[in-house]
């Protein structure tokens, strides 16, 4: 049976990854490596307490600011992330999505992408949607686009119509979102989904966010009162 206090879809930002690297003594790529390594160990554990979907911001439309070869570093990275955890996520019948503008990455990085959305399309037990060259800000100006383009006219325009031309138009909106890392802000992260989530901070740094780290965040979420505006 479905626990209703388990949130059915939680997002975590992936941050603090060069901080983790720099206090090692690491070059910033060290923790991007780690960072991505325990990604299917959280979204395993978040499967196994009920959760259905899951949604990592993994860089966004500012990182393509930070230098030319940690850039090109995490390009390769999501290559070997498919390469190496692709057996794992089948075993477990994750089916990974990506959200964002995939256009502008480079075509191995796209290629890779592809060939993980083609190999998990048919599981079930988790959705995994990585935020990949997204930002909240050019979902929602992709979304005006593409209603314009379809020849909507402005009363026609509601919030359903909105949801159904974001990347997420077929997932429910966050329950939760956690951000590791230290930092109390959302940095352009699902801005229109996350109008009712809950938010969880830690100061522990992604690459250290253990299954024990993720259980916290839930039982805080089990405490809060979900109004809805109402005043139940």
């Amino acid at each position: 049976m479905e626990d209703k206090n388990i949130p059915k879809h939680v997002a975590i930002i992936l941050d603090g990854n060069g901080r983790w690297a720099k206090n090692k003594g690491m070059p910033r790529t060290f923790g991007h490596k780690r960072g991505a390594e325990n990604v299917v160990d959280i979204a395993i554990h978040a499967k196994n307490c009920g959760v259905k979907y899951l949604t990592l911001y993994a860089f966004s439309t500012e990182n393509w600011k930070r230098p030319a070869s940690e850039v090109d570093y995490l390009m390769k990275l999501l290559i070997s992330f498919v390469e190496k955890k692709l057996a794992e996520l089948m075993d477990n019948d994750c089916k990974l999505n990506f959200l964002g503008d995939l256009e502008a990455l480079p075509s191995p990085t796209k290629k890779a992408c592809k060939l993980a959305l083609d190999k998990t399309k048919n599981n079930k037990s988790l959705f995994i949607n990585i935020a990949l060259n997204y930002g909240g800000r050019a979902e929602i100006v992709h979304a005006v686009k593409s209603i314009i383009d379809k020849g909507y006219e402005s009363f026609e325009i509601t919030e359903d119509l909105i949801k159904e031309n974001l990347y997420t138009k077929n997932i429910p909106d966050p329950d939760l979102l956690i951000r590791p890392g230290g930092e109390l802000r959302i940095s352009n992260f699902l801005i229109y989904q996350i109008a009712y989530s809950e938010l969880y901070f830690t100061d522990c740094l992604w690459p250290d966010f253990t299954s024990d780290e993720f259980d916290k965040a839930i039982e805080a979420y089990k405490k809060r009162n979900r109004r809805f505006g109402d005043i139940k």
